[in-house]
Parts: C-alpha cells; structure tokens; sequence
C-alpha cells in the first residue's frame, strides 16, 4: 500500500470517528479500499460514494459477498441487497429488500432466484399493510401472470383502482389476461375503457393450434399461436422428437421458448417421451439463477414453456470466439453453481455440454436441458443409447458404469478445458502429458494446469468431491482477462467430439477367453476391449435395463444400448466359469450372488439362467454374466431356487 493509500485510510478512519460518514467514505475509497468504503457510504446514505464502492467491489466476487454480508448484520438491508445483487445472490436479495421494506424489488429478487412464490407472499404482505398501494397490486398480479396464474392476476388487476395512473398500466394486461381465459366479452369492456383512454388495445388470439409449428412469417396476425396465447416468432431448432421456437408470450408480452414433443410413436417416440417428461420434472423441481426456468409445463401438448435465450449458446459462441481465461472462468462456475443445486436436490445432468449452455440478454450463462437428467441416487448407469456427447462424458459414462456427481464435474472440465485451448479434453492421469492450457495462453501456468487437469481426472475418486469444491479450485486463482490470438503445441492425434460410428468401431475379437461367446464377441477399438453385442429386441432390452438400473458388482456390465443400432453391448465374462472347475463358491461369494440378484429383481429383471455357465469367478470377485439365451418362464422365484441348487 503506498504512502498516499495509507494517509486516505487513517483520514478514513479520524472521519468516522467524527461520525462524518460521507467524508470517510471517500477517504476510504480514495485508499482504495471499497469494502470499508460501501459500509461508510451506507452509513452516511452517499449514493455516489456507495456506486463508486459497488464498482470496485465488482472486480472481486468474494469481497462483494463479504460486504453484503457485513451491511445485512448491521441492518443496513437496503444496500446490502444492491450488493446481493450485483453478487448473483438473488435469494439473499429478495430477503434484504423485503427486511428494508421495499416489496416490489424483494419480489424481482425472489422471482430471479427461482421462488416466485416468496415474491409473492412479500407483495401480499406489503398489501395486507398497504391496501390502497396501487403499484404493489401491479406488481403482484405481472408477477402472478409471468408464472401462469392468471385468475389470481385477474383478480388483482380488477381491484386496481380507476382513474390511477396504475389502472391504465394494468388495462392491457388485464385484456390480453382475461382473453386467454376465454373470458371474451370481459376482455371486450377492458378493451373499450383502453379505446376511452387513447390506449392501444392488445392482439387478439387466433384458435390455438397444438401441433403445427411451421416458420411464422408476416404480420403479427398473421403469426400462428400455439395454446391460443404463444405467438410463433419463428422456429429455432427441430429434432427428430422435439421442435422448439421463438414466441411471445400474449398474456405477459415476454419472449419464451416453446419446446413441443413432436413424435410419440412406439420404440424411440416413447424414449423421447420418457426424456422430454424428465426434462419438465426436473425443471420443475430446479430454479437458480444460472439454470434456463420453466414458465410453465402444458401436459396437453405436451410442451415446455421455457425463458428465452437471446444470447445463443456456448458452442455457437466457441465457433466464432477466442475467450478470455477469466471469462472461461466464470462460465464454468455458473455451470457449477447449477450443477450444485440440482445436486443438492438429488438430480444428476449427466448431458453438460457447450450446447446446453446458453446465455440470456446480458450475457449471463444457464444450464439447459435436462432431458439426460437422473433422479434419486444420484447414480444411474445408461441403458437407452449413449448419455452425453462423447467428448464431455466422463470416463466412466464412457465405458457405461455408474454416473455420479464428479461425472457432471468432469464435463464442466472439459468444456472449461476447450475454452481455454480450442481443443476437446481427454481424462488425464497424473497431469497433462501434452497440450496444457498453459501452453496456448502465456498468462496461465502449471497452477491453472494442474486444476483443469484435476477436473478431468480419469478416476472419479480424483476430482473434487462436489461442484462446490470444483468452484473453490477455480475461484482460488486469478485468471487472466486478456484475449490472445490462440496458438499451441500440435499432435499428430485428431480429436472428434464424436465417437466412430459402431460400423467403424467394432472389429474382430481379440483374446477370446470363453469359446461359449466367441460368436458373439467384437473388439471396441475406441476403449481398447472386447464387447459382447446382442440383438436388441424388447425382452434383451427390459433384462440389460434392468441390470443397468441394479448397478450391482456383481452383475455383468451394461455397456451400451442403440435402438438407432438395434443392438446390447455386455461387458465380457473374465475369470473362469464355475463349470470349467472354479473353485466352489465361499459363504461371502454366495452372499454377493443372492445381493445381486435381489438387487435385479427390484428392478423388475429375472434372469433365468442361473447356472454354473453363467457365474464366473476372477480371484474373490463373483460375478453373474447376462444370460446367452433368454429362457421364457424366467421369475424371481426361480431365480432363487436355481441359486440354491447350485451352490449346494
């Protein structure tokens, strides 16, 4: 600290002394410390001073958060909340607004953090004290008719007085609401008092058409409108199953996402119906700042009312931009802060990619899409075709065990990684061996290195514990704002964010230990292993379905399911057979086996092959391969007995 900076902040402190407020805190800021700063411009109530404080302490988030702390203990609520604010902290906002008094800007806050109905409830008791505050009403009923209740929002926008200035501000609201009830001639008197007042009265609705969602073209009129009230603006994107476009809310004149379901045909349809339900579940249950909200979920479409993203997505952005290390940084702690929440509720993403990170108006990056999303356990193994896109699937994804929460941490890591180099991450062991982010940025070195190689550690065990410990790592460096043209060190390796297609990948066996499935047994170039791969019809997939969701050691692996394929890869048998002269089974082996077994009968599975072809031992380990033929009359009940026999 210079000499000059010291003399600011001793002056500082003579001036609260004196309790002149206003004069220390510019003492304060002038020694450049904005914390002491913010608290002496609240104190002193000195916008200006406190402005200037609020824009220092932007540049240090931790700092920022300590400060808004600070004034919300010493009941300074009002500036504490600009600070929570500023922060992202939006929960902790809305309870310092609503503890300053200033309902309205609690509820915004509330809303933003995802808990429109603590908004609300602060409006309503601002109300019960307040009952002729006429923009507190407005407020309450634009809040209510954002999220979809519009016959409580009716009836707060008829009790707005007439003649106020908040009358005529809720008339076109209170239109465009009561004609997407069907309440038409309530809507035509509220269009006649607009007409009296010199006001323009809102678009009419068409008759809601639930299933086209061509490109809208022309006049507004024109639009077609989905569910009478979703005007298409145009169509973003279409898949196989699902179509979602750009539309304007009629009730709340807001622009939202619709996301239809388009196919709800037998086999893939009811896959992609299983997803899309998921995704609304999940959304749902999910609200934080960094996650893409739900406004409303309408089971007859059925389809997904979203907020809309104008920013684009992080893919689209990573194909026309070099970024900033620090603004990497702070795309990968919004991913992780989502990641968290949905973690604490129980839910896994399991599909964290740059397409599934968009960005809002100002740049701010949600999380989306969380149709891959797991629920319960918070561990899942893949049943249904490949979860996740290649290149951000961990390890683990890749070989079908068991997703967990450093899976999600893994793929936030990569797309971290390729922000910083261009290039698509590879797991790492030990560190990189090549192509370290320091390399293609002279401002990072071998601490930026040996984080990002530490959310893509190769084994689980080696990443951080949870999406918070992963934050700490990147928020405990400084990373650099500088964009520099992108240069690096090159491998003669090409890199696909796509694994080969199954033609490409499976090729003749290698080491066949068990001439019982040397038929049916190919090498997967990609992981370097055998598989065994199966004809994928219903009975095979409803067995491996439910040998993936029991996850139990001692049931073969599932590693892959395709219905694109019509194929079931299973993880090969290794040690030797019971009926090729193993050892008998020991009293804990038996035990494992009856585990397993119940474990696949709770996932409605029976095998029906339990004999000594079927159970391997490879030194203590036990482990029962997927039947080679599946037998009709298979139940849990025979399953046991057949076990019993066996072992004797």
């Amino acid at each position: 600290m210079t000499d000059t900076a010291s003399d600011a902040l001793r002056r500082a402190r003579l001036l609260e002394e004196a309790c002149d407020f206003v004069g220390a805190a510019r003492a304060a800021l002038e020694g450049g410390d904005a914390r002491l700063a913010a608290r002496l411009a609240a104190l002193g109530q000195d916008e200006g001073s406190f402005a200037d404080a609020e824009r220092m302490l932007c540049a240090s988030p931790q700092t920022l958060s300590l400060t808004a702390n600070d004034l919300a203990s010493r009941g300074l609520h009002t500036f504490a909340g600009r600070l929570f604010e500023l922060g992202k902290e939006d929960l902790r906002a809305g309870e310092s607004f609503a503890a300053a008094g200033d309902p309205a800007r609690a509820a915004l806050a509330f809303e933003r953090a995802g808990k429109p109905a603590e908004g609300a409830r602060a409006l309503e008791r601002a109300l019960r004290d307040d009952s002729g505050n006429d923009a507190l009403r407005l407020a309450l009923a634009e809040l209510l008719a954002r999220h979809g209740r519009l016959e409580p929002a009716v009836r707060a926008l008829q009790a707005i007085r007439a003649g106020t200035e908040e009358r005529a501000r809720a008339l076109p609201l209170l239109a465009r609401t009561l004609a997407s009830l069907g309440l038409t001639e309530a809507a035509r008197e509220v269009e006649g008092e607009m007409k009296q007042l010199g006001l323009d009265s809102p678009p009419r609705s068409e008759r809601p058409d639930r299933t086209s969602v061509g490109p809208a073209s022309g006049s507004s009129a024109a639009r077609r409108v989905l569910f009478g009230r979703f005007e298409v603006v145009r169509d973003v994107a279409r898949t196989p199953h699902a179509h979602v476009v750009q539309a304007i809310d009629r009730v709340t004149t807001q622009e939202v996402a619709v996301k239809l379901l388009v196919s709800l045909n037998r086999g893939a349809g009811r896959d992609a119906q299983i997803r899309f339900e998921r995704e609304a579940r999940a959304l749902l249950r999910l609200r934080h700042p960094s996650m893409v909200s739900l406004v409303a979920y309408l089971p007859e479409g059925p389809a997904m009312v979203l907020e809309w993203m104008s920013g684009g997505s992080l893919a689209d952005l990573m194909q026309k931009n070099t970024f900033a290390p620090a603004r990497a940084a702070e795309i990968a702690i919004s991913v992780l802060g989502a990641l968290g929440e949905a973690h604490r509720l129980g839910i896994l993403h399991r599909d964290v990619k740059p397409t599934n990170v968009l960005f809002d108006e100002i740049g701010s990056p949600r999380l989306a899409d969380f149709g891959a999303a797991h629920f319960g356990d918070l561990s899942t193994t893949v049943t249904a075709g490949a979860i996740g896109t290649f290149s951000y699937m961990a390890p683990e994804q890749r070989e079908g065990k068991a997703a967990g929460v450093q899976s999600d941490i893994y793929a936030t890591g990569a797309i971290l990684y390729e922000m910083l180099t261009g290039e698509h991450a590879e797991p790492q062991e030990g560190g990189f061996l090549e192509r370290p982010p320091s390399a293609y940025h002279e401002d990072l070195g071998p601490r930026h290195d040996e984080v990002v190689a530490t959310l893509l550690a190769f084994d689980p065990r080696d990443r951080p514990e949870d999406t918070f410990a992963a934050r700490r790592l990147i928020e405990g460096l400084t990373w650099s704002t500088r964009v520099l043209p992108r240069t690096g060190p090159q491998s003669g390796r090409t890199r696909s964010s796509r694994p080969p297609e199954a033609g490409q990948r499976l090729v003749a066996p290698q080491r066949v230990t068990d001439p019982r499935d040397a038929a049916r047994t190919l090498f997967d170039v990609v992981f370097e292993r055998n598989v065994l791969v199966l004809p994928l019809d219903e009975p095979g997939l409803r067995l491996a379905s439910a040998f993936a969701r029991a996850d139990h050691a001692s049931l073969a692996l599932v590693l892959r399911a395709s219905q694109a394929d019509g194929e079931i890869w299973i993880e090969p048998p290794r040690g030797m057979a019971l009926a090729d002269g193993a050892r008998k089974l020991d009293p804990a082996q038996v035990e494992r086996l009856r585990a397993a077994l119940a474990a696949l009968h709770a996932q409605g599975g029976a095998h029906g092959a339990i004999d000594a072809e079927h159970v391997y031992l490879e030194g203590d380990a036990v482990v029962l391969t997927f039947p080679r033929e599946l037998r009709d009359g298979a139940t849990p009940n025979r399953d046991v007995a057949d076990l019993a026999a066996l072992v004797g």
